[in-house]
């Protein structure tokens, strides 16, 4: 199928129109500080919209619809954890990196724990990153290649190599700057979709809410307590600590309390970023109800491909192409791609920081000017984005492997958080105590996170994980803490 031309126009000019725009703070990053923090002078409500559009992926622009589209509003609940997690941030995490005068989040734990600490969670962080974006990078071409037949690698490399030229020269303003453009495109996208399917229903919006209502769409979830199930509380509970994780140690979030002038600009920054998750999230899951009670009023629409069990996920991406104007469907692709292209430029900016920070001046050249420390940030920015690229590319069309990708990324966090949790919240933990935490709950992660992928033969199931996927990160990071405190207690 080919895009229409109006479509086609509307999708270039906003997208590769961020691309330029980005490109063009390269003018503006004289020095290292500017590239990392933008000289700790960016306005605190473009920090926030930065913040969200690094939040929000394709993967979950795409993928909220279509778990309300398949099930119900169980997977909102993960929303309600929020509040927790940067209620949180802005009271302790904000202020004490702000404080310790380093760009990276993981110099806390070298002065905490020492060099280990620093380069156990430091390399994680990256290893996790680049997982991310190369999956992100595959995940947003394979819409495309399904609707219009666009070859899969070639939207992978032209894609990768317009977010990596733009993170490359604009450094951090383009980052900030260009999520929060595309975090506009991102909800003005959403909005334009939910209000044309709310009023193309036969009898009107009302006929949403009465077939989603008789088909239990707005269920939360079980109130059960299960630890096998995705219940209320377990999406609640791995929400919880998936945020502590996002804004208390992610090197994407923290970088971004310090690109504005005060510690009180860097708090509101943080909330607002944030709390938009919560409305845009619940714009995506009604998305996805309309949806279902858009195809259910009016079957003969929806092609029989897509009526089977389990395509829920491929009904939106149909809807832009198929029941959208023409213009706005240009609208929505241009939004699925924002959603990717600000959290992959993100991922390389961060990246690109902590090899500074982390690695470079700390053991290569503690002295660096700001030629040479710009000439790293140019090199480590290009060579992430081209990794990116390289690992999308090995992963197309090997789902099991995809998988497992994100299994490995779930075991790198889990540790993270862990570690970050036990030095804060505990000061007579010694650094051995951390280390053996840390290596236990390593074991629980990989065992939690892999045995379901590799442990599927009949004779082995006994030594599959029966737990929840969702609460490998619990789990994981409440055994470092358990470890680390027994140990501490057992020492003193």
């Amino acid at each position: 199928m080919k895009l229409p031309f109006l479509d086609l126009i509307v999708f270039v000019v906003l997208t590769f129109g961020n691309v330029i725009f980005g490109a063009s703070f390269f003018f503006k990053n004289k020095t290292s500080e500017q590239f990392t923090v933008g000289g700790g002078k960016l306005p605190a409500w473009i920090v926030g919209m930065s913040i969200f559009a690094t939040f929000v992926s394709s993967i979950s622009f795409l993928a909220l619809p279509g778990k309300a589209y398949m099930s119900n509003w169980n997977a909102l609940v993960f929303s309600f954890s929020i509040p927790f997690g940067s209620i949180l941030a802005v009271k302790f995490f904000v202020p004490l990196y702000r404080s310790l005068g380093s760009v990276s989040a993981y110099n806390y734990l070298e002065i905490r724990f020492g060099v280990w600490a620093r380069i156990y969670a430091s390399m994680c962080y990256m290893l996790t990153q680049l997982m991310r974006t190369g999956a992100i990078l595959l995940l947003l071409a394979l819409p495309l290649n399904a609707l219009f037949g666009w070859n899969i690698k070639t939207i992978i490399i032209v894609t990768g190599l317009a977010v990596t030229v733009y993170s490359m020269l604009g450094g951090i303003q383009a980052v900030i700057w260009t999520d929060a453009i595309q975090g506009i495109i991102l909800i003005t996208g959403a909005l334009v979709c939910a209000v044309i399917l709310t009023f193309s229903m036969p009898e009107g919006p009302s006929q949403i809410f009465t077939i989603a209502a008789a088909n239990h769409k707005f269920s939360l979830g079980s109130f059960g307590i299960s630890l096998t199930d995705s219940t209320f509380w377990v999406v609640l509970l791995f929400g919880l600590f998936i945020n502590l994780q996002n804004y208390g140690i992610d090197q994407n979030y923290v970088q971004r309390y310090i690109t504005t002038s005060t510690e009180k600009e860097a708090k509101s920054s943080a909330l607002f970023g944030s709390l938009l998750y919560i409305p845009v999230s619940l714009i995506f899951f009604y998305i996805g109800t309309a949806l279902f009670a858009f195809y259910t009023a009016q079957p003969d629409l929806l092609p029989p491909e897509l009526k089977v069990q389990g395509s829920g996920d491929k009904v939106f991406p149909w809807f832009i192409v198929h029941g959208l104007p023409t213009g706005v469907t240009g609208l929505l692709i241009a939004s699925v791609f924002a959603a990717g292209m600000s959290t992959v430029s993100t991922s390389i900016n961060s990246t690109a920081t902590i090899v500074l920070s982390d690695y470079y001046k700390r053991y290569l050249n503690p002295n660096a000017g700001d030629k040479s420390s710009m000439n790293v940030l140019y090199t480590a920015s290009l060579i992430f984005g081209i990794l990116s690229i390289v690992i999308a590319l090995a992963l197309t069309g090997v789902e099991s492997v995809l998988d497992a990708w994100w299994g490995l990324a779930s075991i790198f966090s889990g540790g993270m958080l862990g570690l970050f949790l036990l030095g804060y919240l505990s000061k007579s933990v010694r650094n051995i105590d951390a280390a053996i935490g840390v290596i236990v709950g390593f074991l629980v992660i990989v065992w939690m996170s892999l045995s379901p992928i590799f442990f599927t033969d009949g004779k082995w199931l006994n030594f599959r994980s029966p737990i929840h996927s969702n609460l490998t990160i619990v789990f994981g990071t409440l055994t470092i803490l358990l470890v680390g405190f027994v140990l501490a207690r057992t020492t003193d």
